[in-house]
């Protein structure tokens, strides 16, 4: 048959298939002879779950099928049988209330195998597993060449040898190659299939996007909208004011639906202009006199205009000691600290800043995030520790006064987006402040940034700031996309990881 004579088809099986389905089962299986299903079998199943049921036709003509129902795992242990999975073969196992699709036939007639045609068979599979929100497929796959190495090796060493390539199964290899995991061996699987010995490898391909029935009204969101305010530092006459241009962003944000907005680190330093006749480390900590309040008032409009608030970071005086920290403010009124762990070399000569101790997550109505302030972030172990977490969206908030300092920033943000397959979120100031001493000038460009795949941009940039000018940043960033990365990207920084040699860890 020439390629171009080939018409390739995937269909729902009908019952009207069923006398060349028989012939294609009989050809498929030369070495099990009667070992097909009777048109009352096939019929029932039609009657009891038509999707699951698909064959692929080259020219009209049947070249393969898939079968199969849904069960409820938690009603079969590990070592059940072909014939306890199908009901003795009546497939009155199969429920609609079940958790699991379960392959209970794959085959392609002799004559169309090297055309791949059995991998769009499992495609259909996992799409039909994720459209039902099913936990996982499983099946009971056939190791038909272990007869030849059955006095050599165990089950186990087969199974082995198999996936490091130096056996060859038709139908292990195949199914391994489809992203199916061997879970177990199971003894006396399928009666009659001598050439396996009657074993079978209990395979398994998750569903990397289900969710788990929840009778609770919540949810957590899949596509995140992030706003950032590029924050212009500039002379405010008090409090009130500064916190008017702040509602301003948060109001604009926010009808924008926002789910979070991001300041930058010290945006509240326009405040030390009253205290420059101090000296620095005087003044700033007068600065941190104004915390408790701008912390409070964040949280109120956290609530009032329903989104997240990433209050940048401010001055804390803790025992006469000086931190950097931050706060989230969350629309459902809860309020979370973070520390900046890495003050710079200059905050430490000339505010005495002291760094603080506390890493950690927070889980939000979007799922994980983390917050580093930014000097922090160009420690990569910190960000992989988060990721650890299971952070999806890292935020860093920071202040740099010249370009060098800033291209620090964004790009060791680059690499953390790319080394713990995340996005990375940067808020940042612009403008100068003649009257307030070590914050005379500021240089930042704002950005979302991503890992580098497919899914995302090439150059790893979702959105940037026009640089040194006062705006808002709003980008959506996919989080079935990180899934998708983790599992099936073209390269898996986190689980490829050597682990057998270095980790990172938190000590205790």
């Amino acid at each position: 048959m020439s390629e171009q004579q080939q018409k390739i088809t995937l269909e729902f099986l009908s019952l009207t298939d069923y006398e060349e389905l028989k012939e294609a089962m009989i050809a498929s299986y030369k070495n099990m002879p009667d070992s097909y299903w009777r048109e009352r079998q096939i019929n029932n199943l039609l009657n009891k779950f038509p999707k699951g049921q698909v064959v692929i036709k080259v020219n009209g003509k049947i070249a393969g099928c898939a079968l199969s129902i849904i069960v409820d795992s938690q009603k079969f242990d590990d070592q059940h049988t072909y014939k306890e999975i199908t009901g003795n073969y009546t497939f009155n196992t199969h429920t609609e209330d079940g958790d699991v699709l379960y392959g209970i036939d794959i085959f392609i007639k002799p004559e169309y195998r090297g055309l791949r045609l059995g991998r769009r068979l499992y495609e259909y599979r996992k799409e039909l597993c994720e459209n039902l929100d099913l936990r996982a497929i499983f099946m009971g796959g056939r190791i038909p060449n272990y007869h030849l190495h059955a006095n050599e090796m165990t089950p186990k060493e087969y199974i082995q040898k198999v996936r490091t390539h130096e056996i060859h199964d038709p139908v292990l290899n195949y199914q391994i190659s489809n992203d199916f995991h061997p879970v177990r061996i199971i003894k006396g699987y399928l009666e009659g299939d001598e050439a396996s010995s009657e074993y079978a490898v209990l395979l398994r391909w998750d569903n990397i996007y289900y969710e788990k029935p929840t009778k609770k009204a919540k949810t957590i969101k899949k596509i995140v909208r992030l706003g950032i305010v590029q924050w212009q530092m500039r002379p405010y006459e008090d409090l009130d004011n500064l916190m008017r241009q702040a509602e301003y962003f948060i109001d604009t944000l926010s009808g924008y639906r926002c789910d979070f907005a991001l300041f930058p680190e010290f945006f509240n330093a326009p405040l030390m202009a009253k205290y420059n006749h101090l000296s620095e480390s005087d003044a700033i900590r007068k600065l941190a006199e104004y915390t408790p309040e701008i912390v409070e008032r964040f949280s109120k409009l956290a609530i009032s205009y329903n989104i997240n608030i990433i209050g940048g970071s401010m001055p804390k005086l803790v025992d006469n000691q000086l931190y950097n920290v931050g706060y989230l403010l969350k629309r459902n009124g809860e309020i979370e600290e973070y520390e900046k762990l890495h003050p710079t070399p200059d905050e430490k000569k000339v505010w005495a800043m002291q760094g603080g101790s506390q890493l950690k997550s927070f889980d939000t109505d979007c799922g994980k995030i983390g917050i580093l302030i930014c000097y922090d972030v160009e420690f990569p172990e910190l960000p992989r520790m988060l990721a650890d977490d299971g952070v999806g969206i890292l935020f860093v908030p920071f202040l740099t006064d010249t370009q060098n300092g800033f291209s620090r920033i964004k790009l060791c943000a680059q690499s953390r987006a790319i080394e713990n397959e995340c996005y990375v979120a940067i808020g940042g100031s612009v403008g100068n402040l003649p009257n307030v001493h070590n914050m005379d000038i500021q240089f930042a460009q704002s950005g979302v940034f991503t890992p580098c795949d497919f899914q995302f941009p090439s150059n790893g940039i979702k959105a940037e700031a026009t640089p040194n000018t006062e705006m808002i940043l709003i980008a959506d960033v996919d989080m079935d996309l990180l899934t998708e990365l983790h599992n099936f990207g073209s390269v898996r920084n986190l689980k490829d990881r050597r682990l057998d040699i270095y980790e990172i860890a938190k000590k205790k």
